[in-house]
């Protein structure tokens, strides 16, 4: 279904309501809409009414939020009233008003190119200049980054992770608060890291949004043993590696630490870490421990794990050809 067309078929249901979100920047941009958030001035009752009035069921595990959903061209599409939003130290689960001004529920919203509405007729709802982003390909929070990031750490990786897909930057300011704050990031689910970082990976523009995590400390709190290599060439190489590997979330988790052991053999480990094939062994124990760290489910830690293994045995390979090679000449 195409958006306009979703527009229509949700505004059949309750009215009025608007097109928030990354919907409305993909629309900008000239991208298929791949989520539908809608936001309205009704309260929960009401749209969980209009919703039951036109025959279909309304989903309310979020209703207590302010966000009513039902399903459409078999997809679930939320509703949600327009709020505000105060949360608790290091608490995602915030205190919600609902309100009726739809440019205070924009402010709540993480980045100005998400807190952009659109009307079914095409108009455009933009109080905090995310038009400007999209055109300037910036990723800017609305309003106070440092205000925006202690509501949700998450954020700052989330911040990283649109710079990948879109292939934007992040601003300064943005950045800035970003370095301030990274350490809040331990206080956010690894579960979440997860999700971010495997959309982060497989964006087009994966390996500058890398660089961000590791110039802002970000990679430091969630990521330590890689940001060893930055004190070499080692993290340059790794990621290449990440640029040329397929986009596939694995293949692009193997490249990530496929170079994972290298600062302890440089540093002198011991060398029975490596078995007598040239498989990494050191490498596959330091994925194993990321992996369970990560919560990664079983069969994610092997695949990554074989594919690293693979990975050096191929290097090693190539290495002793080198020396051949050398040692003919």
């Amino acid at each position: 279904m195409q958006c306009s067309d979703m527009y229509a078929a949700v505004s059949a249901i309750v009215d009025p309501v608007f097109l928030v979100g990354g919907s409305v920047r993909d629309r900008l941009m000239g991208r298929d809409c791949s989520d539908y958030d809608f936001a309205t001035p009704l309260e929960p009752d009401r749209v969980e009414e209009l919703i039951r009035a036109a025959g279909r069921r309304p989903y309310l595990v979020g209703k207590r939020f302010g966000t009513v959903a039902l399903r459409l061209d078999g997809r679930v599409i939320e509703i949600t009233t327009f709020r505000s939003e105060a949360y608790e130290e290091f608490s995602r689960k915030p205190r919600v008003e609902f309100l009726r001004d739809l440019a205070e529920d924009l402010r709540r919203r993480d980045f100005t190119v998400n807190a952009i509405a659109m009307r079914g007729d095409g108009e455009v709802i933009d109080p905090w200049g995310g038009r400007a982003d999209i055109d300037g390909r910036v990723i800017r929070a609305v309003g106070d980054p440092g205000a925006r990031f202690r509501e949700d750490a998450l954020r700052m990786l989330r911040a990283a992770r649109f710079a990948a897909q879109l292939e934007f930057t992040v601003e300064p300011g943005t950045v800035a608060a970003m370095e301030r704050l990274a350490p809040r990031i331990l206080h956010v689910a690894r579960e979440r890291w997860v999700q971010e970082l495997d959309r982060l990976l497989v964006g087009l523009a994966a390996t500058d949004a890398l660089r961000l995590l590791a110039e802002t400390g970000l990679l430091r709190c969630m990521l330590p043993e890689l940001q060893l290599q930055l004190e070499s060439d080692l993290f340059a190489r790794t990621l290449a590696a990440v640029d040329s590997a397929p986009a596939d979330v694995t293949a692009r988790w193997a490249a990530l630490l496929g170079e994972i052991a290298e600062p302890y053999r440089r540093a002198g480990r011991p060398a029975q870490h490596a078995a007598a094939a040239g498989h990494d062994l050191l490498g596959g124990e330091l994925v194993e421990r990321i992996g369970l760290y990560l919560k990664w489910s079983n069969d994610r830690r092997e695949a990554v794990k074989a594919l690293v293994r693979d990975r050096q045995a191929l290097a090693v390979a190539a290495k002793d050809d080198e020396q051949a090679l050398e040692s003919e000449v």
